[in-house]
């Protein structure tokens, strides 16, 4: 099972971050947006690299405004008039899309294994930015030309906005691919034998299935037929499909399915009682009576004292750091 704090002491988690959650001043009005779990949560847990795009763009702080103004199929960045019903600002849109493309190829080499976005921004929104048209009201149809950029040029790499992990079950998904995303890179860098990939592969069975049971079939399909392929292929579509199982959330459902499935293996080594209590619990899990730690950590007991291999490997027992408590909302 992988464990943050052990990989924060030999290797951090390295996580990109809009800087202003951080609490740095580099806000249009030269304030910030401090976000509470990212900096006292997550925060000691990981290294943060923090970018803000407009200022190390050249735009000052204090400064005016920018927004996202749709042109026929095109998204312009345009600052907003200095008084209201004056002339419209500098045009940052090319000048600001080539920048963004030479910050993300830089990215790629900062080993990062995720990012977080500041929501809205008309640089840094992931999604529903106001999309401003000419005589028409706003819509929520924009992304920011940074956050545009960054996703295109890292497609596998875990995206949020801290705005949506205010959800605890977005907020769990997105720490889980986060150490995913990490332990594919770190396994595939340094992969040698087909043997090796088979166990990776059946270490996160149950982590998939939790996710996508159809991706679990595809991805297993790969990894048999790993002697006759192309390893840098492999290497790429096993990645791709991987992290796109990753982004489906996982379901209450789904998570019952693994659960039973993980009961199983002790359904000759647990004396009535023990299986009861434990069909007991899944039960109150799928009810919504219980979080999901509660099955979790029942099962984590029985696989310790009883020395169950198979479930010892797996990583959907661990798959993020007990500290950040996770699965205690979800």
């Amino acid at each position: 099972m992988e464990s943050l704090q052990h990989a924060s002491a030999e290797r951090p988690v390295r996580i990109g971050v809009s800087a202003c959650l951080l609490g740095e001043r580099v806000r249009f009005d030269g304030g910030h947006k401090r976000n509470d779990f990212l900096v006292q949560t997550l925060g000691p847990l990981v290294e943060w690299v923090p970018v803000c795009p407009e200022v190390e763009f050249g735009l000052g702080t204090p400064r005016r405004t920018l927004r996202l103004v749709a042109d026929g199929e095109q998204t312009r960045l345009i600052e907003n008039p200095a008084r209201p019903g004056g002339e419209p600002g500098s045009d940052y849109t090319e000048a600001m899309r080539a920048w963004a493309r030479r910050r993300a190829a830089q990215l790629e080499h900062e080993n990062l294994s995720g990012y977080v976005l500041k929501k809205d921004s008309p640089s840094c929104g992931m999604e529903r930015v106001k999309l401003y048209r000419s005589g028409a009201t706003p819509t929520r149809g924009g992304r920011g030309l940074f956050a545009q950029a960054l996703m295109s040029a890292n497609p596998n790499l875990p995206v949020e906005e801290e705005g949506r992990l205010m959800d605890p079950q977005l907020r769990e998904n997105f720490i889980e691919r986060v150490f995913a995303y990490r332990s594919l890179r770190e396994f595939f860098g340094n992969w040698r034998r087909t043997g090796d990939l088979i166990a990776f592969h059946a270490a996160r069975k149950f982590q998939l299935l939790a996710h996508s049971p159809k991706a679990y079939e595809v991805l297993g399909a790969l990894v048999a037929g790993a002697k006759g392929a192309a390893r840098a292929d492999l290497s790429r579509t096993y990645q791709e499909q991987f992290m796109a199982a990753l982004r489906r959330p996982a379901t209450t459902a789904r998570h019952t399915n693994v659960l039973q499935h993980m009961a199983g293996y002790f359904k000759h080594t647990l004396d009535p009682a023990s299986r009861q209590e434990l069909q007991s619990v899944i039960a109150d899990y799928r009810a919504g009576l219980v979080p999901l730690i509660v099955p979790i950590t029942l099962i984590r007991h029985h696989v310790r004292r009883l020395d169950v291999a198979y479930l010892k490997a797996q990583v959907y027992l661990e798959p993020h750091p007990k500290e950040l408590m996770l699965r205690n909302h979800v």
